[in-house]
């Protein structure tokens, strides 16, 4: 019965998305886009952060109550919100997104959603950083509910491919979407929590995951080790940490990722397929992660157009 349940609310949420086009707003706010842009670019000149932050608070947005903005909630009262969830602490970032809705809401109150300003927004963050620039469909309404506890939803970087299948599978998106997605590991930075796992008691022989790179391993044990004070300690999640490339999938096939998670794709004959290809050809893995993101934006839920992103209207 579960299964079925979950099979039908992904059905739905595909359903949703069918309504969803890139030409919503060109009546009603043609130039939101150029607003969004503009508070994208204007906050990575200041903070070099700003992309890879704006991209992850995307698809933690989607991967809970799908693309709805629910993310971008304050907690209020006895409610936690998702943004206080224990995944979504070190999300950052929120006031670039406030600002594009300000600015939008100056040129057509109350039209644009924040589900849709977030999608622009991880997109703009991407071609800003290099990466490749696509038609973003638009049309997604904002949720009103945010809770903490499914934040848990998130897929950890813990996970082993067997779960990571199951997650996205039940946002119905598929094993080569898995594999693109995760390239956006391309950008920014991980505290040493999330990989302290492979470089510290491992499992029961080993100290450090035999599948990590020793020297990159015996590097990432000094900046992290056992008993680690440094509250912000961690490492790039790849070599170009600004940039967006190519390059996580090839440090990935050299035993050189950082989680668990992102291990877990070479344990598959076909995502380490998929790795490899992505590794010669970043024009393939451009075209792929752009699909891939249209098709997780697709994944929504929400009811409204907030005037506010951070609270629901009343």
């Amino acid at each position: 019965m579960a299964s079925l349940v979950a099979a039908l609310f992904i059905f739905f949420l595909l359903r949703l998305g069918d309504a969803l086009s890139v030409d919503y707003y060109a009546e009603t706010c043609p130039q939101a886009e150029a607003a969004v842009m503009e508070a994208v670019k204007r906050a990575t000149a200041n903070d070099n952060t700003v992309p890879a932050a704006l991209l992850r608070m995307h698809f933690h947005d989607c991967f809970v109550r799908g693309c709805d903005a629910s993310v971008l909630l304050n907690s209020k009262g006895n409610n936690t919100a998702e943004k206080d969830g224990p995944p979504n602490i070190s999300l950052h970032a929120f006031y670039v997104i406030d600002n594009a809705k300000k600015a939008v809401e100056k040129l057509c109150p109350g039209v644009v959603s924040c589900a849709d300003i977030l999608a622009l927004a991880a997109r703009d963050a991407v071609a800003l950083s290099g990466g490749p620039k696509w038609e973003v469909p638009k049309g997604r309404k904002d949720g009103r509910v945010s809770k903490a506890s499914e934040s848990t939803q998130l897929p950890a970087p813990t996970l082993d491919f067997s779960q990571l299948k199951q997650s996205f599978s039940q946002r119905g998106l598929s094993t080569k979407d898995l594999v693109a997605l995760t390239g956006g590991h391309t950008l920014g930075f991980a505290h040493c929590s999330s990989f302290q796992n492979r470089i510290h008691n491992f499992d029961a022989n080993h100290d450090v995951d035999p599948s990590m790179n020793p020297g990159f391993a015996a590097r990432l044990r000094k900046v992290c080790p056992a008993h680690n004070k440094v509250k912000n300690a961690g490492s790039a999640m790849d070599s170009t940490t600004t940039v967006f490339d190519n390059a996580y999938y090839k440090l990935l096939i050299q035993g050189k990722g950082l989680f668990s998670s992102d291990e877990a794709l070479l344990t598959h004959p076909k995502t380490k397929q998929l790795a490899s290809r992505f590794a010669a050809s970043q024009q393939e893995f451009f075209e792929a992660f752009v699909k891939s993101m249209i098709r997780m934006g697709s994944i929504q839920g929400g009811q409204e157009v907030r005037k506010d992103c951070r609270v629901v209207n009343q």
